[in-house]
């Protein structure tokens, strides 16, 4: 007779019993219900919620949940691959349980990232949060390399939606304005709050460019972590956001033309308590292997658009001038370029010195966005790639010829240019496993595919709800 006490196909030994534990202290608050979220490969949160009594239940043996959500589409139709897309077959959710939190923005519910395993016990190759945790402990045993990350995420907060779906500004101010603090003091203060109980270190919240946007920082943690974070941290807001009667989108361009929401990724590498990015005798404090990772992530970085930046949505929001980082270059503390170079003010560059990815958007998924991202830094660094010449300004004014000579080139206008790029990548494609990159492409070329008929605006309302 199988028991709970048995060795797990998926979970750890141990957790059955701490599960039960956990179970009974949040019962002990009031909580009901445990929401077991991942995100798919269209950036969309998918969860299954379960009582919290059956806490134990689902860390030995796991919930159930087709894989066929490895190919849905933002709208929820479904593409396929060779082995995905069937109505064939189950995963089982396994909680993390290191990272169940009680959610502040909705008593009676707490929260995990959650594994995807098969029933077999094996790792689903599709998860990728196991595809993240494993490229990150490769590099660790292959290089000695341990990473700090960091996720911004933009959001516009509106009064709606409107009947038609339109958005409407939940504030009047200015970009960056004291008005606009001021119309959604309470709203700002409830939602640091919920942060704080949950043991979310915020750096900065603050209003931003667009009409309605706000933005908010966490602090650095490992980049599995740093997913799990954000992915929690839009439970949070949208779950005050409603408690205030308020709306919000992490669409790429809530509207056709302006700015929209960015989710810039922050990294940087680190082997035996040192900073690579800081101290180093490269450009700005960076140690050549910091040097060689700029330089990789730049030579991978139309491949890499297709996870940072995958929705037709995204390129409404990737234009010049509009500190997006559309053409590959860096510079330091340069916000028109793809990679901004920062290092900290005097006296913490040892431990602030980072790079900051910009053509990302919320509409990735965070832990596809970071796997791309330190696989091709990685890239770089094991070839000792030579970094380029910085720029300065915007990229956009260069004439052809200087471009050219930097090595500045625009990035893809369109999903299905950028996916061409993915499909031609072997690193990328390597990181992430055929089956998972298998499943990026036919999922990027749906997108592409739903909206050809559209135009712009229709883009922008079409995807305006969805993230």
């Amino acid at each position: 007779m199988t028991t709970l006490a048995d060795p797990v196909p998926g979970g750890r030994p141990g957790d059955v019993d701490r599960a039960a534990a956990l179970s009974d202290e949040l019962a002990e608050k009031g909580v009901h219900g445990v929401v077991l979220a991942y995100v798919d490969t269209a950036g969309i949160c998918r969860v299954k919620t379960i009582p919290t009594a059956k806490l134990p239940s689902a860390a030995a043996w796991g919930v159930g949940m087709s894989p066929v959500f490895d190919t849905f589409l933002a709208n929820d139709s479904i593409v396929t691959t060779d082995t995905l897309g069937s109505p064939d077959g189950d995963l089982r959710l396994y909680p993390d349980l290191d990272r169940l939190v009680a959610l502040a923005g909705q008593p009676g519910w707490a929260w995990a990232p959650v594994d995807r395993i098969a029933q077999e016990g094996e790792r689903h190759p599709g998860c990728s949060r196991t595809v993240l945790r494993r490229i990150v402990t490769e590099a660790a045993e292959r290089h000695g390399i341990t990473f700090k990350a960091g996720v911004e995420i933009e959001w516009a907060v509106g009064r709606g939606p409107a009947a038609d779906g339109d958005f409407v500004p939940a504030v009047s101010g200015p970009a960056y304005g004291a008005t606009r603090q001021v119309e959604l003091g309470d709203y700002a203060a409830d939602l640091l709050a919920a942060c704080a109980e949950q043991d979310i270190e915020v750096e900065q919240l603050h209003p931003e460019y667009a009409a309605g946007q706000f933005e908010i920082s966490t602090a650095a943690l490992d980049p599995v972590a740093a997913a799990d974070v954000s992915v929690l941290v839009r439970q949070t807001i949208r779950a005050v956001s409603q408690r205030h009667g308020l709306v919000v989108s992490f669409a790429p361009a809530v509207f056709a033309e302006g700015v929209g929401n960015g989710g810039h990724l922050h990294l940087s590498a680190w082997r035996e308590g040192e900073n690579l990015h800081s101290g180093g005798k490269g450009r700005y404090g960076m140690t050549p292997e910091a040097e060689s990772f700029v330089a990789g992530v730049l030579a991978h970085l139309h491949a890499l658009t297709a996870l940072t930046a995958p929705s037709p949505a995204s390129y409404l929001r990737l234009q010049p001038s509009q500190w997006a980082g559309v053409f590959t270059a860096w510079g330091r503390e340069t916000r028109e370029a793809a990679v901004r170079i920062i290092t900290g003010t005097a006296g913490l560059t040892d431990r602030a010195a980072n790079l900051e990815l910009k053509p990302v958007d919320l509409a990735a998924n965070p832990y596809l966005a970071f796997t791309g991202l330190i696989a091709a830094g990685l890239d770089g660094l094991a070839s000792a790639m030579p970094l380029p010449r910085e720029i300065t300004g915007d990229p956009a004014l260069l004439a052809a010829d200087r471009a050219a000579a930097l090595g500045v080139r625009r990035l893809p206008t369109s999903l299905s240019q950028a996916v061409r790029a993915f499909r031609a990548d072997e690193q990328l494609r390597a990181a992430l496993g055929p089956v998972l990159a298998d499943a990026v492409v036919a999922v990027r070329f749906g997108e592409s595919d739903s909206v050809a008929e559209l135009d712009d605006e229709q883009i922008a309302a079409a995807y305006r709800w969805k993230y």
